[in-house]
């Protein structure tokens, strides 16, 4: 089992500040740090950054999605950052939604067949290969890059909960990241993944199961809560996340948050969610960091081998807090 952290839980970073904290997060023992993307900072140039000041740790996108740019220019990127770091990224995609797709000009369709091309395509650039394609999305004229990668191969995971995303996982990724899911949905998504993978003719214990579960800690359990209600209410707000939170028997509860958003704003709708649903969901407000790893092994035994978590500060110094989460991980 591998524990990760994740930079991207609402929060901005300034600065150096991502770098001096990756280079903690290594010194304590976490496996990678991931970077998302949506319109906050660019993982690749933040990963980049933090790079430089590490050795060893893992540097994971997730999620990058597949409307930003062509998959040509994310496998130049990919096989850029690859070489720069030794080997050490991890790249995750995903198809995002409709509203992201928009904000690039593009249109949200035939997402498990752009996904598989996209994917495809960013794999051959990587690793150097000379190729073109003429598929159902993308078309690619002969290419090459202009170097052969000392790190050709970069493990690329697909973001998926629904079913035929999780079943093409297995089938054609290095394997999967799971988003805003109970132990038990997780475990139904892993089963998929795995099912994919062996239908595929592909070992599914060759592949990772990645799952993000938001973490607070605080003294007071209160304070912890109420931070992590900001998150839920964002996705009971969410479209696709808002089905989700439905079909993990929370959809009274998100119906709930989602009429008083409507109605009053978004910090009326963080003071609605119930406490409930911080407890039960990937979310999970502790006193220490004991608690935090026993809270955690759910998640362990519904099949995640690595467990990334999202640290979201109690406080206004997110950098400090965090900081102390990190070196507080390895006593």
């Amino acid at each position: 089992m591998r524990y990760d952290i994740d930079f991207d839980s609402g929060v901005v970073y300034p600065g150096q500040s991502l770098v001096e904290l990756a280079r903690v997060a290594e010194e304590n023992g976490f496996g990678a740090v991931w970077k998302g993307e949506s319109n906050s900072a660019d993982p690749l140039v933040c990963l980049s950054a933090m790079a430089t000041g590490t050795r060893t740790i893992g540097l994971g996108t997730g999620i990058y999605h597949v409307f930003g740019r062509s998959p040509v220019t994310l496998g130049i990127q990919a096989a850029t950052l690859n070489d720069l770091s030794g080997g050490r990224l991890l790249l995750g995609l995903g198809v995002s939604n409709r509203t992201i797709a928009a904000w690039h000009d593009a249109t949200f369709d035939r997402p498990l067949r752009r996904i598989r091309e996209y994917a495809e395509i960013v794999r051959k650039t990587a690793r150097g290969e000379r190729f073109a394609v003429e598929g159902e999305i993308h078309t690619v004229g002969t290419f090459r890059l202009s170097w052969t990668p000392s790190h050709p191969e970069i493990p690329i995971y697909f973001a998926g909960l629904g079913e035929q995303m999780t079943r093409l996982a297995g089938r054609v990724a290095d394997g999967i990241v799971v988003n805003m899911a109970t132990p038990a949905m997780t475990e139904e998504i892993v089963t998929r993944v795995r099912q994919g993978a062996i239908d595929a003719g592909r070992d599914p214990q060759q592949l990772e199961y990645v799952v993000k579960v938001r973490v607070c800690l605080h003294p007071d359990r209160a304070v912890a809560r109420t931070r992590l209600k900001h998150t839920l209410a964002f996705y009971s707000i969410a479209d696709h996340y808002r089905d989700l939170l439905d079909r993990m028997g929370f959809a009274e509860e998100s119906a709930q948050v989602r009429e008083t958003y409507h109605q009053h704003g978004f910090r009326a709708a963080q003071a609605a969610v119930a406490d409930a649903m911080v407890d039960a969901l990937p979310t999970i407000a502790a006193q220490s960091v004991d608690e935090v790893r026993e809270r955690l092994q759910p998640y362990v035994l519904a099949g995640a081998t690595r467990l990334v978590i999202p640290y979201v500060p109690a406080t206004d110094d997110a950098v400090s807090e965090t900081r102390a989460f990190l070196e507080a991980w390895s006593r």
